[in-house]
């Protein structure tokens, strides 16, 4: 499942953030920003028109992603009750 398909609220571990091409500057940045294997994220808000953009958390910041940018981060859904 990506970061875009997660439903709203819901948190997921981040498995991996796909890579379009060598030296992929929007992925390199994605990771920068904390999303690496592992990283807890949560889906806050989705915007009005189209569901764009996306408010998502990791750790303690929030970011505000495009559509195209979540769907490149590679998600697992938690268990329910899982900590988070």
């Amino acid at each position: 499942m990506t970061l875009s398909d997660l439903p709203l609220h819901a948190s997921a571990l981040v498995e991996s953030v796909r890579e379009l091409h060598a030296n992929d500057a929007i992925a390199r940045r994605l990771q920068e920003l904390g999303f690496v294997k592992g990283e807890d994220v949560r889906l806050v808000a989705r915007g009005p028109i189209g569901g764009e953009p996306l408010l998502v958390q990791v750790g303690f910041t929030r970011f505000a992603l495009r559509l195209a940018e979540a769907a490149r981060i590679e998600v697992s859904a938690q268990a329910p009750g899982a900590a988070a």
